[in-house]
């Protein structure tokens, strides 16, 4: 075998590419030559390209990857009427967990009278928490039930409290009351409690906002609390078309 020095090849190299009028000629010269130089395929290898060319199709005429995808899809499509059934199910769910809160923890109620407004308006939807057990706070709004009908008003004491109306207003423990969101002076009833009271253990004494012509504790007494709904949590005012 003849070896051939880096000068020779390089002789050799400038002559070939002195030929040609440019690199590229020369380069698509080489591609040709070496093209030419492959050997011819044998029978068993145009065989193989005719049974499995780039773009091979089975005998039954569909490309492989389209019959693979075609598999996949059918075995994640679903009948429609699955597709229905989980919808309703999941609805039904979702209908069961509101009745469930509104039935054992929330409470509804459409209010129509007119005792606690502005707060309260005749008409609008109020929604109360059902659980009681630790009472209520002065300033709360409460749901209770007089003579078979269902009213909020204001708790303005709790137990211990000493509750009075005088010509001056509102006094708890002696304090005159500050209520801002009041529009209305708070006189007794002609025919009520008798003032000064102390509410006793496990009740509350309210007030409906409008002073003026409200049924509550000046006429019914102090409210056990256990009697009671609930503490008013959120109020949807309906409005007029």
């Amino acid at each position: 075998m003849m070896i051939k020095t880096i000068e020779e090849l390089n002789r050799e190299f400038l002559t070939e590419f002195d030929e040609h009028s440019s690199f590229a000629d020369y380069v698509d010269e080489k591609s040709t030559n070496e093209i030419e130089k492959e050997p011819p395929l044998n029978k068993k290898d145009n065989f193989l390209l005719e049974e499995n060319p780039v773009n091979h199709t089975p005998a039954s005429g569909e490309p492989k990857e389209s019959r693979g995808a075609e598999r996949v899809s059918a075995a994640h499509a679903q009948p429609i009427w699955k597709d229905l059934l989980f919808l309703t199910t999941k609805i039904i769910m979702i209908m069961l967990v509101f009745v469930a809160l509104f039935t054992f923890l929330f409470g509804l109620l459409r209010y129509g009278e007119p005792s606690m407004v502005p707060s309260i308006k005749d008409g609008d939807l109020v929604i109360y928490y059902r659980y009681t057990k630790v009472g209520y706070l002065p300033q709360d709004t409460i749901i209770l039930e007089h003579e078979g009908q269902k009213q909020a008003r204001r708790v303005v004491a709790t137990a211990g409290d000493v509750v009075n109306v005088t010509d001056d207003g509102l006094l708890v423990n002696g304090a005159l009351q500050q209520e801002p969101e009041i529009y209305q002076k708070t006189d007794r009833y002609a025919e009520g409690v008798t003032f000064p009271l102390v509410v006793p253990e496990g009740h509350v004494f309210v007030l409906g906002d409008a002073r003026t012509d409200a049924t509550d504790s000046r006429v019914y007494g102090p409210v056990r609390i256990s009697d009671t709904f609930g503490k008013v949590m959120a109020i949807i005012r309906r409005r007029s078309i």
